[in-house]
C-alpha cells in the first residue's frame, strides 16, 4: 500500500518548477512539486514553444480584456498587471493574454510579482465571474466580489452555471468566507450523487443552504456514539436550511431521542465497525491525499491475497510508484483514515455485496463492492471485529471461495487466523448523470 500527497488545488505553478530546473539547477530540491510534468520536444525549443500538461480544466472561454487595455503591447500589459491597475478582475485577463504569447507562470511571477497559485486563482475567478455576467445575475451581488472576492469565486469554478448562480447569491448573501465557499461547493456538488440516502428529499436542491444543512444531517448521523456531537451537528444543519420542509424534518429529528428509524432500516447489525463508503465521481482527483492498493478478484482465492505486493515506495526526484512485485490491477483510493495507514493492504473485488454477514439489502445484488483488508492484522482478535476468510465453495467444485465474517463466529469455530482484518467496503460511483455538467454549463 502506497499513500500519496497531491497539492492542494490544480495550480498553474506546476509549471513554475520545471521551467526553472534548466536554468536554477540548484533550487530544484525546494521547489519540486510531487506530482508535475512537462513536455518537451526532441528538438531544443524556445521557451514559448514547449508544451505543458495541465491538470484538467473544463471548457471555459477567457474572460474579455477590458477596453482600456486592449490598446496596450506586452509591456504595457505587464505594467499593468505589477501595478494591479483597476479591479482583480479588469487586470486578471492579461495573465491568459500573456500566457498565450510564451509567458510561463514561473516568468511572470519573476515580472510581475504575482505568484503562480495567485495567477491560477485570478484565471479561474475571472471565467467563472465573465460566467455570472452572461448568465444576468443581479448587479448588486456581482458587485459583492469586486475587492478581493476572485478567492471566493475560484472556489464554485466546477460548478454548473445554474449552480454558480444560486452558489453566488449565497455567498454575498451570507458574506461566507473561501474555506465556506468550498465547504459549500462540495455540498452542491455532492447532493445530487446522494439521492436515495435517508432524508434526502427532505432537502431541496434549488436552495444551497438546503444543500449545506444535508451534508451536516449526513454527517450528524457518523456521531451515533455521541449525542451531543449528533446534537451539534444537527443543530447546524438547521442553522443552514432555507426551506420550511428541511426545517420541520430537522426540527423532528432533534426532537428525537434516539435514531429508531436508523435502527429499523440499519444496513449493518450493532456492533459493527467497518464503514461503508460509496466513491463519488471525482473524489480521488479532489483529494489531497491517496492510497494505492493492489486489486484481486474474490475467484481468484486465497493465493491471489496472499501473493499481492505488500510494499510500494516513491522512488527518484520523480516520486515514481515502485511495488515490490509486478501485479496487473490496482486501485486509487482517497486518503480514508481506515486506509492510510495500512502496512500490507490489498482490496479484493466482490461481484455482489452477498459476501458480507449483514442484512441482505436490495443493493446487496445490485452492486459490486471493493473490501480492503490488513494482511498485517491477521489474528481473530474481536467478537465485532470482520475478517477476510476463505471457505469451501457452494457450487459444488470443491474449491475455495473468499467471504468475510464475523470473529464471534470465527471463535466459536476455533478459527485464529484470517487472511487479513477488513477496514473498509467500498461501494461503486453511481451512474446517474444528471449532476454531470453539459459543455454548455461551462459557459
Amino acid at each position: 500500500m502506497l499513500s500519496l500527497n497531491a497539492p492542494t488545488s490544480l495550480s498553474l505553478t506546476h509549471h513554475h518548477h520545471r521551467h526553472r530546473r534548466s536554468h536554477h539547477h540548484h533550487r530544484l530540491k525546494t521547489h519540486v512539486k510531487p506530482i508535475s510534468a512537462t513536455i518537451i520536444p526532441s528538438s531544443t525549443p524556445h521557451p514559448q514553444q514547449q508544451l505543458f500538461y495541465q491538470p484538467f480544466r473544463p471548457p471555459a472561454p477567457d474572460a474579455p480584456i477590458p477596453p482600456h487595455f486592449r490598446s496596450l503591447d506586452t509591456g504595457g500589459r505587464i505594467e499593468a498587471l505589477s501595478n494591479r491597475l483597476g479591479l482583480w478582475f479588469e487586470y486578471a485577463p492579461l495573465v491568459s493574454s500573456l500566457m498565450r504569447e510564451g509567458f510561463t507562470p514561473a516568468t511572470l511571477e519573476e515580472v510581475t510579482g504575482i505568484s503562480g497559485v495567485e495567477q491560477n486563482l485570478l484565471v479561474g475567478a475571472a471565467q467563472v465571474r465573465h460566467s455570472l455576467f452572461q448568465s444576468n445575475i443581479d448587479p448588486e451581488i456581482l458587485s459583492f466580489f469586486d475587492k478581493g472576492g476572485y478567492g471566493l469565486l475560484y472556489e464554485i469554478r466546477l460548478l454548473s452555471a445554474k449552480e454558480r448562480v444560486a452558489a453566488a447569491r449565497y455567498l454575498a448573501e451570507k458574506r461566507v468566507d473561501p474555506r465556506g465557499a468550498q465547504e459549500l461547493a462540495r455540498a452542491i456538488k455532492d447532493f445530487p450523487r446522494r439521492r436515495g440516502d435517508r432524508g434526502w428529499d427532505w432537502f431541496d436542491y434549488n436552495f444551497p443552504g438546503d444543500c449545506l444543512a444535508f451534508m451536516y444531517y449526513r454527517q450528524s448521523r457518523e456521531h451515533r456514539d455521541s449525542l451531543d456531537k449528533r446534537t451539534a451537528t444537527l443543530e447546524k444543519a438547521l442553522e443552514l436550511a432555507e426551506t420550511k420542509k428541511a426545517k420541520k424534518a430537522l426540527t423532528e429529528e432533534l426532537e428525537r431521542k434516539y435514531d429508531d428509524a436508523d435502527d429499523e432500516k440499519s444496513e449493518i447489525k450493532d456492533g459493527v465497525k467497518v464503514p461503508v463508503v460509496r466513491m463519488q465521481t471525482g473524489e480521488v482527483a479532489e483529494a489531497t491525499t491517496v492510497v494505492l492498493l493492489p486489486v484481486c478478484e474474490a475467484r481468484e482465492g486465497v493465493d491471489a491475497v496472499l501473493g499481492a505486493p505488500s510494499e510500494c515506495r516513491n522512488l527518484g526526484e520523480f516520486g515514481i510508484v515502485t511495488a515490490e512485485k509486478g501485479w496487473k490491477r490496482w486501485v486509487v483510493l482517497p486518503g480514508w483514515e481506515p486506509v492510510v495507514g495500512l502496512t500490507a493492504g490489498v482490496a479484493v473485488a466482490f461481484v455482489d455485496a452477498r459476501a458480507l454477514p449483514w442484512r441482505v439489502n436490495r443493493w446487496y445484488k445490485e452492486e459490486a463492492i471493493l473490501v480492503v483488508a490488513d494482511r498485517g492484522a491477521k489474528e481473530v482478535a474481536a467478537d465485532a471485529g470482520f475478517y477476510l476468510v476463505a471457505v469451501s465453495g457452494d457450487n459444488g467444485s470443491g474449491g475455495e471461495e473468499l467471504k468475510v465474517e464475523r470473529g464471534s463466529a470465527l471463535k466459536e469455530r476455533g478459527v485464529e487466523d484470517s487472511l487479513g482484518r477488513v477496514v473498509l467496503v467500498v461501494r461503486p460511483p453511481t451512474e446517474e448523470t444528471e449532476d454531470q455538467l453539459t459543455d454548455e454549463d461551462w459557459e
